[in-house]
């Protein structure tokens, strides 16, 4: 079981008496905009679990997480209030060249409600503000324009293409229902691999109507109707500044000692990233 009253009070969003379309929404971008897309934890070498009880607690807290937290809370959480959830198999496409299909690295939902299908997805590092249609086409929501088609790679699946300013090119799910716990092997490796992205840089973002926020180690970027702009925070009070204001983050139960080696190793990073840069400049 989950704290339902809990969750919502986090979200600012009121209980519905019934599973509508108007809640959903609401329910969607209260999500975006209040629990960040977030890998602390795993440059703090805390292991996390993705069970839907974990990551609703880490949420009560003040903590997000990615897709595996966010999306496997927020499915209990449609869940308990009525709503038609399934959890499908899915795999986010970083670059063109990639290789595209559900590879197990996204856990995605879909709600069924009034007839109709749903893609519905809070865990997608700075994505869809609200539910999109499994309905070939494009939609803009706020300052960006995502695809909706048919997966040409997976049968019955569906294919989510982000705007070319997005942190990453699409996202492909499978058709069959498939269970949180599918995930844990995945969630191990991507949370404690050397290799895995989300282990090497520090990540956190946050939707909203207007645009987006994204920290990617020490640079903080917002990208909006305006553009996108970009700054490098290089001092440890603002930093952690950002985290609390920008991305509401609650890190009361991260010590001094803690935080001083969560700085260092960020800043690490950071150098390394800024020196493959100059050498990529230099070429």
């Amino acid at each position: 079981m989950i704290d339902v009253d809990g969750y919502l009070a986090v979200l600012g969003v009121a209980r519905p008496t019934v599973p509508t379309a108007e809640a959903l929404w609401a329910l969607h971008r209260a999500q975006v905009e209040r629990v960040a897309y977030e890998t602390l934890d795993n440059q703090l070498e805390r292991p996390t679990g993705i069970s839907a009880e974990e990551s609703v607690a880490r949420i009560l807290r003040g903590r997000g997480g990615y897709c595996f937290h966010l999306n496997g809370a927020f499915a209990a959480l449609l869940t308990a209030l009525g709503y038609d959830v399934t959890l499908h198999r899915a795999g986010v496409q970083d670059e063109v060249e990639d290789p595209a299909g559900p590879g197990g690295d996204h856990l995605a939902l879909t709600v069924g409600l009034d007839g109709e299908r749903w893609l519905v997805d809070t865990g997608l590092a700075g994505g869809m503000y609200e539910p999109l249609p499994l309905r070939e086409g494009t939609y803009t929501q706020g300052p960006f324009t995502y695809a909706m088609a048919p997966s040409a790679v997976v049968p019955g699946g569906w294919r989510f293409t982000h705007d070319p300013r997005g942190a990453f090119t699409a996202m492909v799910f499978a058709p069959e229902p498939v269970g949180l716990s599918s995930f844990a092997a995945e969630h191990h490796r991507l949370s404690s691999s050397p290799e895995s992205g989300f282990v090497r840089v520090l990540q956190a973002q946050l939707r909203d109507a207007r645009g987006v926020d994204m920290l990617r180690g020490c640079v903080l970027r917002r990208i909006d109707a305006e553009g996108t702009r970009e700054r490098i925070i290089d001092e440890v009070a603002e930093w952690y500044g950002v985290l609390a204001d920008v991305f509401r983050l609650d890190l009361a139960d991260v010590d001094a000692s803690a935080r001083a080696r969560l700085w260092q190793r960020v800043r690490a990073e950071h150098r390394e990233w800024e020196a493959a840069r100059q050498r990529v400049t230099a070429l």
